[in-house]
């Protein structure tokens, strides 16, 4: 198992060589695997404080904490399922572009925010967690679903101060839209760079026409 191949990697760190005592000695873990993967699972949907899910599970915050930022990233290097794809994992981008142009399949595109605690004072980068948009300390997530909704593809967590488009460009969507010229992502306006430079790739709703336009503009 993935999780506990881990475990055991840290401890074999931690102790500079070989364990010497037998298997299964030593503290036990409060949450078990399954336990893990639960709280975990509760918080990426529900958004529920680490604090109320330590209640649930009768340990302290600390240790749901621990639990949910080691989950993570097993979840992650499973990818997303593909729907009605048996078998199929998309992990990156260029898989999801991939899929989307093997399945001939609109995507839509969008970053969400959650709000976390606010970092320590004197802490190195701590203005990066502060959303202009959302006035409070965030972290963001770039979110791609298929036409009927369902997720393909999360992005990884990124400070609330980056800008959405920012935040795309890093995964480097551009050389994905170049190898897969054909695949068309429906975007909200905040992402009007990127559709200038993938035009009937990149697709924003059409911007509203400025008070006194003509009939002409308005018609277009």
């Amino acid at each position: 198992m993935p999780w506990q191949a881990g475990v055991e990697g840290r401890r074999h760190a931690a102790r500079g060589g070989v364990r010497k005592r037998a298997a299964g000695a030593g503290a036990r873990h409060q949450l078990v695997f399954v336990d893990r993967l639960v709280a975990t699972l509760i918080h990426l949907r529900h958004d529920l404080p680490h604090s109320v899910l330590g209640l649930l599970f009768g340990v302290d915050r600390s240790t749901i904490t621990r639990a949910i930022g080691k989950m993570r990233h097993l979840l992650a290097e499973r990818g997303c399922a593909g729907p009605d794809r048996p078998g199929l994992r998309l992990r990156t981008l260029p898989d999801v572009f991939a899929y989307a142009h093997a399945e001939g399949i609109e995507l839509r595109l969008d970053a969400t925010e959650i709000q976390v605690r606010r970092p320590p004072a004197n802490r190195g980068g701590r203005r990066a967690f502060v959303s202009g948009k959302k006035k409070q300390n965030t972290m963001k997530a770039t979110v791609i679903a298929d036409r009927r909704g369902r997720t393909v593809w999360a992005d990884t967590l990124r400070p609330g101060r980056m800008h959405d488009v920012t935040a795309t460009r890093n995964e480097d969507i551009a050389v994905c839209f170049q190898h897969f010229s054909d695949v068309e992502v429906l975007l909200d306006d905040g992402y009007l760079s990127l559709s200038r430079g993938h035009r009937g790739q990149a697709i924003t709703p059409p911007r509203k026409p400025r008070p006194g336009a003509l009939p002409s503009r308005v018609e277009q």
